[in-house]
């Protein structure tokens, strides 16, 4: 390529000049997004506040080695999600450096930690790489809400990086979705947190996967200030439990399970094994790690919980407090999608207003029907059970700092209706 940059002024990139500056940089497949694009509208305000002169997202693939997630043996699996992490975040600097080169400002956000944490528990990202990667061509969603790229499967980390020119030609969606909805994913999942139908149980997923990371953090830190001294706190925590926290924070956070990506057969460089024989695949890939004695990390009185103890009696469930508290009413609403229990609220046709004061003033409602829940704005439709609480008072019980019996006899929560329907509602959200 003769030219760069092909308007000096506008600094248009050529399209196969870029891919091949990132390619050599290391990546594995790159896509190109323009930052008016209609799939970036729910992220573009955050992007813009991090880098404000982004007119174009480089996102990009880096392959992970198949047989280090595969493993039952979940230290070699972190090995390699650490390793090709950091991987990603060396090549996008590698882009940014190179590009600078050529006038071309960027930057690279984390591939996934460090985040923003003063905005935890809200969104503390700043870029949501799957989307982008979708957008990018990059592959597209499976059921078990990883990134299936066409050629590598599931076995890939995610990159992106921001930059302040365009590009000559951008890439668009892939028209298909390499996921087979095999269900491998699905029986894999010691809490359930994928279903067969494609519903997908955030808090779950987050509660024991994610365990050694910021919010189980929090909740390990609890179970210390409460011990009464080191024999108590034994009894909560075992031995080999506080190794396992030591090794996280000494090597970086370590993933539970993150079996749905270990057993998925999709892509092109990976499917050949399962198409040749889709029983011999199970037993090999599927059986260890379904089979594999350990601890899971579930909230009492939660389909995880329920769904542990029906179909994996072998491992043994560790019982937390959910961490997923929130600091905002907007919050507490915000989250209730990702924390409903859809088999507890089985039967239930309830319709919830919810009227909140003081810092907060803020009228919901929120309808649980057919196993799902519909959160609104403002008072709609005719009440089951309505709630009026002072914000404060409300996010005080929601966090277990206060107890429900005070904060109704001091009428800062004033429940109208049925007790019975505010018990039905607490089931669903534990």
């Amino acid at each position: 390529m003769n030219k760069v940059v092909k308007l000096e002024t506008e600094k248009t990139l050529d399209q196969e000049w870029l891919r091949t500056l990132c390619l050599d940089a290391g990546v594995d497949d790159v896509g190109f997004v323009e930052i008016s694009r209609a799939g970036l509208d729910d992220q573009r305000a955050d992007i813009l506040t991090a880098f404000p002169k982004t007119k174009t997202l480089i996102s990009f693939v880096i392959k992970m080695t198949r047989e280090n997630i595969r493993t039952p043996k979940r230290s070699a699996s972190n090995i390699e999600f650490h390793s090709t992490g950091d991987d990603v975040l060396h090549t996008a600097r590698k882009i940014v450096k190179e590009l600078e080169k050529y006038g071309v400002r960027g930057l690279y956000p984390a591939m996934g930690f460090p985040m923003e944490m003063d905005d935890y528990p809200g969104k503390t990202w700043i870029v949501s790489h799957k989307p982008v990667a979708i957008e990018a061509g990059l592959g597209q969603m499976g059921i078990h809400r990883n990134i299936i790229h066409p050629k590598f499967g599931n076995f890939v980390l995610l990159g992106t990086v921001l930059i302040d020119a365009t590009v000559e030609r951008y890439a668009e969606q892939i028209d298909y979705n390499p996921c087979m909805e095999c269900k491998l994913c699905v029986a894999a999942c010691p809490v359930g947190a994928i279903g067969p139908d494609g519903y997908f149980d955030f808090a779950a997923c987050f509660n024991h996967n994610y365990y050694e990371f910021m919010g189980g953090f929090t909740a390990f830190t609890e179970q210390i200030a409460d011990s009464k001294d080191a024999k108590d706190l034994r009894s909560k925590v075992t031995d080999s439990e506080s190794a396992s926290w030591w090794q996280s924070l000494s090597f970086g956070a370590n993933y539970k399970a993150a079996y749905c990506l270990a057993v998925c057969p999709a892509g092109d460089d990976v499917i050949s094994p399962y198409l040749e024989s889709k029983s011999g695949f199970k037993k090999e890939i599927l059986k260890p790690l379904v089979d594999k004695q350990e601890n899971v990390y579930v909230v009492p009185g939660t389909d995880a919980h329920t769904h542990l103890r029906k179909r994996f009696k072998h491992k043994t469930p560790r019982l937390m407090k959910s961490h997923l508290r929130p600091t905002s009413v907007a919050g507490f609403l915000r989250s209730m999608p990702l924390v409903f229990n859809r088999h507890k609220s089985q039967g239930l046709d309830l319709t919830y207003h919810f009227m909140f004061s003081g810092r907060e003033k803020i009228e919901a409602t929120v309808i649980i029907k057919d196993k799902t829940v519909t959160v609104q704005e403002g008072l709609n439709g005719k009440a089951d059970f309505s709630l009026k609480a002072d914000s404060a008072a409300w996010l005080s019980f929601l966090r277990k700092d206060k107890a429900l019996p005070l904060l109704l006899l001091t009428r800062q929560i004033k429940p109208i209706g049925p007790l019975k329907h505010l018990k039905a509602f607490s089931r669903c959200f534990r």
